[in-house]
């Protein structure tokens, strides 16, 4: 059935053009009227007909002039024979095909060209046969005109299709760019964010080991060696990464080598919120650990980043904030009783789902949580409200 199917809807036109051709033949081959020629001519007239038929069959490869000649051929013939057209039902229903072909043509200038042929061929065909009413001369190429019209309609509502499924298309390609660009941007703010932490400690280790240099003995001269070379080499680092930090941030950024916030640092966030407008309620389960500066910095912008989403865009009256740390777990759940509302970009996870869109607060949140390997999920609950949560191995964290 599925290959029969296939078959039909590619070339089912094909065969009903085939088989109107033979019939428009066979017609012919049967005249009875006074006109009929006879012999060779009568076999000449049938193969004409089946051939003026037959030029549809080429209508992909010519949209235009294939119905445009089988109307032209057509009114060419009945100048010949004025009853051989005329009086044939299938080159009836030819002639409608093809017109409705030449409305549904793309350009206007082939399509108006194409109701000019076949509404001045099918007059001609009516003229030219003997004793032609004048009603026929009229409502007979009206009706043509009128498959041209439904061609024509077909194709403005094929064309606006067309652009819908265009504007759509387009606008995909501008959301996925978009997500990109701000997968990249963030991805660039967590490697500053990082790179500062790096550079932090990089500044502490070259001081402390100064520091034990000058205290050493003055016989201990290979050690104080030793450490005078590690002390110029991590200085060196660091200017390059002092180097690397100025060439990754934004002209309005500032370099800064100092400690990152961290979870440490929540009290006072949530009194930052809270005197902005937001009830907060900080809940910490279980005893907290040590956590490397990195995963420390990345938890925290994941608490501020759900705590912003409920103050600016959700419309909450009151959030809470819970931090568990578990044996090897470190979980992290925002949540507020608000009706969502992303972080201002569209498709930012207010929606539901695991993933929690594609909005640029989310993003960065997604980016953290991949980098240390852990998994979050972002959206409405069903006991009302929207919760982001965020969960973090701790293999080998803690004291």
């Amino acid at each position: 059935m599925r290959s029969a199917w296939r078959f039909a809807s590619r070339y089912g036109v094909d065969v009903l053009i085939a088989g109107t051709a033979l019939a428009s033949a066979v017609g012919v081959l049967a005249r009875d009227d006074p006109q009929r020629p006879t012999g060779v001519l009568l076999w000449l007239e049938a193969v004409a007909v089946a051939l003026v038929v037959l030029l549809l069959l080429a209508r992909r490869r010519f949209p235009f002039g294939a119905p445009a000649g089988m109307w032209l051929s057509s009114a060419a013939l009945s100048f010949l024979d004025g009853l051989l057209i005329a009086n044939r039902a299938g080159l009836f229903l030819a002639g409608m095909g093809a017109a409705l072909l030449l409305g549904n043509l793309r350009r206007d200038v082939e399509a108006r060209t194409g109701l000019v042929i076949a509404v001045g061929g099918a007059v001609m065909v009516v003229y030219n046969i003997p004793n032609h009413t004048s009603d026929a001369l009229i409502f007979t190429p009206a009706l043509f005109g009128m498959s041209w019209l439904v061609g024509y309609a077909l194709r403005e509502r094929a064309v606006q299709t067309e652009v819908a499924e265009e504007r759509a298309i387009r606008a995909e390609r501008e959301r996925e760019i978009a997500a990109r660009v701000a997968v990249a941007e963030e991805r660039g703010r967590i490697a500053r964010e990082l790179h500062d932490v790096v550079a932090h400690a990089m500044s502490v280790m070259v001081l402390q080991v100064g520091a034990v240099r000058h205290r050493m003995p003055e016989g201990d001269a290979e050690v104080r060696d030793t450490l005078r070379e590690v002390e110029r080499t991590g200085r060196t680092a660091l200017a390059e990464m002092r180097r690397l930090l100025n060439a990754m941030r934004h002209d309005d950024e500032s370099l800064e080598l100092v400690p990152q916030p961290g979870l440490h640092d929540l009290e006072t966030l949530v009194a930052h919120v809270q005197a902005a407008g937001l009830p907060v309620r900080l809940e910490v389960e279980g005893e907290p650990v040590t956590l490397p500066p990195g995963l420390d910095l990345s938890a925290y912008r994941i608490v501020q980043e759900g705590l912003t989403n409920s103050l600016k865009h959700s419309g909450a009256s009151q959030a809470e904030v819970q931090v568990r740390y578990g044996a090897r777990t470190l979980e992290l759940e925002v949540r507020d009783d608000g009706m969502g509302g992303g972080d201002g970009a569209p498709g930012d996870g207010h929606d539901g789902g695991s993933d929690g869109g594609l909005g640029h607060g989310l993003v960065g949140i997604r980016e953290r949580v991949k980098i240390y390997g852990g998994q979050m999920s972002a959206g409405a609950s069903r006991a009302g409200g929207y919760v982001l949560r965020a969960r973090f191995p701790l293999d080998g964290v803690g004291p």
